[in-house]
């Protein structure tokens, strides 16, 4: 068995039908199309592959101030009425980055995702739309993140929620955004109480031995990780820590942190080593790892049945941190 079917041969045997009928489908590679192709094509297969949408009290769209003046659109999930929001700032709040490689994604192709968070651990999300690449590269989607955590803490009592609970998380680009913001908090003195990351990005190069090994065939190529970058980043800033949070020079008395990882994913060698940093730090970690899963599989649930166990888990781990005295 060579290296590349030893790898295949991980695959839970769910995942490898699903990706075989992707294969079949023929679809065009990403890398091929233009950016708002490639958005809508991932909407429409966020459509396609994701369970249908839970029901929840509170569904409704808002806006979030960034330091330039731009109004960023937002949706806020909860299982508070709606008639009570606002009336008691008590419920505690995930801020929540979608994937996509800083290029693709939105609130819409992350919405049964945080309807199931919010509705497992009985608290608001609040889905980001920052600003894609290419028409905004970096820093602007980490500049966005971090203002959009600054509005809530700012205008939690018009929210309905705790200032003094609120927890950061994403999936991919989403989670590397997450995991910086968990830095800018800290150095701002901000208590944050979890770090929610599904394999989040967070070195520099796409060099790690996941990357090589889960490098084609496993619905996320090393082409498509490199178009995205490539639209998102110059190669002289990508050392940069704010894109590479393993490049940070201090990883202590950060929030404590909640990883998901899926097996067969090029990023799960970063994961690890991310929260191999934090432990080293004195920070506290909790790491899923889902056997034969593939990178984004937390939105397949249509026929993956361990993105509903993903959420359940990751709805668990924020239950604990709303729970837990940060005093």
């Amino acid at each position: 068995m060579n290296h590349r079917q030893h790898a295949a041969s991980l695959l839970a045997p769910e995942m490898q039908k699903l990706i075989d009928r992707m294969h079949k489908a023929a679809r065009m590679p990403m890398q091929l199309m233009g950016p708002q192709q490639a958005r809508n094509f991932y909407e429409a297969g966020a459509a396609l592959l994701d369970m249908h949408p839970p029901k929840i009290a509170q569904v409704r769209e808002i806006q979030l101030k960034a330091r330039d003046g731009y109004w960023m659109p937002a949706r806020l999930y909860s299982n508070q009425q709606a008639d009570d929001a606002g009336s008691s700032a008590d419920w505690p709040v995930l801020i929540y980055f979608h994937g996509g490689g800083f290029t693709i994604g939105s609130p819409n192709t992350h919405d049964v995702l945080c309807r199931h968070l919010a509705r497992l651990a009985d608290c608001t999300v609040i889905s980001v739309a920052y600003r894609l690449a290419p028409e905004f590269r970096f820093p602007f989607a980490v500049n966005d993140a971090f203002d959009a955590l600054l509005a809530v803490q700012q205008q939690a009592r018009a929210l309905g929620v705790d200032a003094q609970r609120i927890a950061v998380g994403g999936d991919s680009a989403g989670g590397t955004l997450a995991t910086v913001c968990a830095h800018l908090a800290r150095d701002a003195g901000i208590a944050l109480r979890l770090q929610l990351l599904f394999y989040p990005g967070t070195t520099a190069w796409q060099d790690t031995d996941s990357h090589h090994r889960f490098s084609e065939g496993f619905l996320l190529d090393k082409a498509t990780v490199s178009w995205f970058f490539d639209q998102y980043i110059d190669a002289a800033d990508r050392d940069d820590w704010r894109f590479a949070p393993l490049n940070a020079n201090d990883f202590s008395n950060l929030a404590p942190a909640w990883i998901g990882l899926a097996e067969c994913d090029p990023l799960v060698d970063e994961g690890l080593a991310y929260a191999d940093a934090l432990r080293m730090a004195g920070v506290s970690v909790d790491i899923e790892l889902y056997k034969g899963m593939v990178h984004g599989f937390i939105n397949m649930g249509r026929t993956i049945a361990q993105a509903a166990i993903a959420h359940q888990d990751a709805a668990r781990a924020l239950r604990a941190g709303f729970r837990r005295n940060t005093g």
